[in-house]
């Protein structure tokens, strides 16, 4: 799975960080981190797939 990010409509509220802090934060500009290459990590799908479902401004997508 791999995740790409709206950044011009991520606002920064941090679900996605709540949801699966080991692969998204949120810096302290307000700037989400991906915290892996764009391919989610082995194990992490579900996490990802919540981060993305939880997003309420849709920045993130699943492919």
């Amino acid at each position: 799975m791999k995740i790409l990010v709206d950044r011009n409509r991520c606002e920064g509220h941090g679900l996605c960080e709540d949801a699966a802090p080991d692969l998204f934060e949120i810096d302290d500009a307000g700037e989400l981190v991906l915290r892996f290459d764009g391919t989610v990590p082995d194990g992490r799908d579900r996490q990802a797939a919540d981060a993305v479902r939880i997003c309420p401004v849709s920045a993130l997508k699943a492919e």
